[in-house]
């Protein structure tokens, strides 16, 4: 048996190890051991789902409140085009929104789009609708279906479907992608 500054450094039969030894590397396992649990208390405590009291929980997304939202659009954006009024078109795209017209290359980023829209409208929109016929997505992009009735000035008029991609940008519904093209004519089916 000896000393080591007051401690007994006896050897323990059993381990084989000097009994203040033992007792230290007891005590450090014990020490992580409480360390690591706590820090998974705090983990899972601090990370865990947000307290509906707290006020700090996300709005739920209501595809009725953006189907609503989505058919206003809709009618500004159609509304828009027979007054002719370029400027309320260029704002319900993204910068970087691309438009694939019919028979004709892809508008890509809103200078494109502002010309294409510009070369549209000269001849001079008459009557637009548009009617969504099926619409889904989630809080952050809806894809908005539809058919539409589009007259211009010579007196033509075509039907034909569309598809808008709608992105939720900093509470704005606004056009990512859209892509239409007509039905063929009556004339043409016989």
């Amino acid at each position: 048996m000896g000393q080591y500054r007051g401690v007994s450094t006896r050897l323990d039969p059993k381990t084989r190890c000097n009994r203040s030894t033992l007792s230290h590397r007891t005590m450090a396992r014990f020490a992580r051991f409480h360390i690591l649990a706590l820090a998974v208390v705090l983990a899972v405590g601090c990370g865990g789902e947000p307290n509906a009291a707290s006020g700090s929980d996300p709005p739920t997304f209501d595809l009725e409140t953006a189907r609503s939202i989505i058919a206003q659009q809709n009618k500004q954006f159609t509304a828009a085009h027979v007054s002719g009024d370029v400027a309320v078109i260029d704002t319900m795209f993204l910068p970087d929104a691309r438009s694939y017209p019919p028979g004709a290359p892809a508008a890509i980023g809103i200078d494109a789009i502002h010309t294409l829209t510009v070369d549209y409208l000269k001849s001079g929109i008459t009557e637009f609708r548009e009617e969504t016929t099926a619409l889904y997505g989630n809080a952050e992009q809806i894809v908005d279906e539809g058919t539409f009735v589009l007259t211009n000035g010579a007196g033509i008029t075509e039907r034909g479907k569309y598809i808008n991609v709608w992105r939720q940008v900093n509470g704005s519904w606004r056009i990512q992608a859209n892509i239409w093209n007509a039905d063929p004519q009556a004339e043409t089916l016989k």
